[in-house]
């Protein structure tokens, strides 16, 4: 391919479905770094470097200083909720940042009031709110989420505008013909097909607008066919689903450690609890259902037991997830990995992960927004794997298996970048360092 990326525009639109913990917590960090309080911590386009040619030579810069991405002060925001609060007003409902940060970037907050969301109660049981759009179809739904893009866009002199989905999790839903293809998909929702969600709606909306979209929930959205046509027909990159945070960060780090040493493992026993708002939408059993489905495939594709079953074949691997309201968004999730070693001696491995959900989140969405943005400008469209990176289940052809080994990505990620910018891969040999034929 001959890449050519186009410069980045003076400022960038972000646009987030559900300004709940997450997307607060994203709004908030974002002001407090502007200002100069604080550090992009866990981002890797701000504070992640790359290398480059040979490792006598030298070269190892910021990633935001080697690809042409957008600054973070150039990012202007706004978003959709099913309740009236401001950003403000549901930072400190979140309870995720302390008093003394939210106030510190209390103007800003203030400033981002939602817009009426697309919902439905059908497809996130556990939650409801009155800052809800009315339509007879859902067709005339997205016309409505269309017409906010357009506002939006208008208002603050915009050009280019990336959509980053920080909403619930949807109940399990299934791929089904109304997904197949954009005229089944379109017709669908103008007769109200049960199969279209309301983050279908959203995906379909920006698409058709000119927008990037990224799944950060393990809704099945953009994993339909329907819309990778779209995507593909307005050159349009989309990546998903399921950000990768917290209990599944720890198993794309622990899983390919464990293969790499070729231990055998005989159980992996994960259990979490929490009791932000995504603690209550998982307290309902077809949610959950959806999150399950998510966490699950992880371990499969990278141990591989098709391919090593003496190790892993007998793997017995299950999730629990507990809404607790006490613990608020500092989520704890315990894993107990039983493994095997030399002459089938057995071991065990304990972690006890307390984190803040959101605190992890947040850098993700910052870097898929950056990332997203570029892909376009660069003529990347459809499905954007060299992201995986930061996704529990990986967006993939049909007829490719996902990849979940986390430093794998990480070097599809950056050889990703490398080729963008007329780099040479990085392959690790180093054989050329120690003799001079290679």
């Amino acid at each position: 391919m001959d890449i050519k990326i186009k410069k980045p525009s003076k400022k960038l639109g972000v646009l987030i479905p559900g300004l709940g913990a997450i997307g607060t917590t994203f709004i908030a960090g974002i002001e407090l770094i502007n200002q100069g309080l604080s550090k992009p911590i866990g981002s890797l386009t701000q504070m992640g470097t790359i290398r480059l040619g040979k490792r006598t030579e030298n070269r190892t810069p910021l990633i935001k200083d080697f690809v042409p991405i957008h600054k973070i002060e150039d990012l202007v925001i706004g978003g959709w909720d099913i309740f009236e609060d401001t950003a403000y007003e549901s930072a400190k409902n979140a309870q995720v940042l302390s008093n003394e940060h939210i106030e510190l970037v209390k103007d800003k907050l203030q400033s981002i009031k939602p817009m009426k969301a697309v919902f439905d109660k059908k497809y996130v049981k556990k939650l409801d709110g009155p800052n809800v759009k009315k339509a007879p179809t859902k067709f005339e739904l997205a016309q409505k989420l269309m017409g906010d893009i357009d506002k939006f866009k208008k208002e603050n002199k915009l050009t280019d505008v990336v959509m980053v989905w920080c909403a619930s999790t949807e109940i399990y839903i299934e791929q089904q013909p109304v997904h197949e293809t954009l005229e089944a998909f379109e017709k669908g929702m103008k007769e109200n097909h049960e199969a279209i969600t309301p983050s279908m709606i959203y995906a379909y909306a920006a698409l058709k607008k000119g927008i990037p979209f990224a799944n950060g929930a393990p809704n099945l959205t953009v994993d339909i066919p329907a819309i990778r046509e779209l995507a593909k027909q307005n050159g349009l990159p989309i990546a998903g689903k399921d950000f990768k945070t917290g209990q599944t960060l720890m198993k794309t780090i622990i899983a390919p450690g464990l293969r790499a040493r070729v231990l055998g493992i005989n159980g992996w026993f994960s259990t979490n609890i929490l009791g932000n708002r995504d603690g209550e939408v998982l307290d309902d059993p077809e949610s959950f259902k959806t999150k399950e489905v998510s966490k699950l495939g992880v371990l499969d594709s990278i141990l591989q037991p098709e391919m090593n079953p003496e190790l892993y074949n007998e793997l017995y691997h299950k999730v629990r997830i507990n809404y607790y309201p006490p613990r608020g968004d500092n989520k704890e999730g315990w894993d107990n990995i039983d493994i095997f070693g030399w002459l089938g001696y057995h071991m065990q491995i304990k972690i006890d992960f307390l984190c803040k959900d959101s605190i992890l989140a947040a850098p993700i969405v910052l870097d898929l927004i950056l990332f997203m943005d570029l892909a376009k400008r660069a003529g990347l469209d459809g499905i954007q794997e060299w992201l995986s990176f930061y996704f529990k289940s990986p967006m993939h052809l049909p007829e490719l298996y996902p990849e979940h080994d986390l430093f794998v990505q990480l070097a599809k990620l950056k050889n990703t970048l490398r080729y963008m910018m007329g780099e040479d891969m990085i392959t690790h040999l180093g054989l050329d360092y120690y003799y001079d034929d290679v």
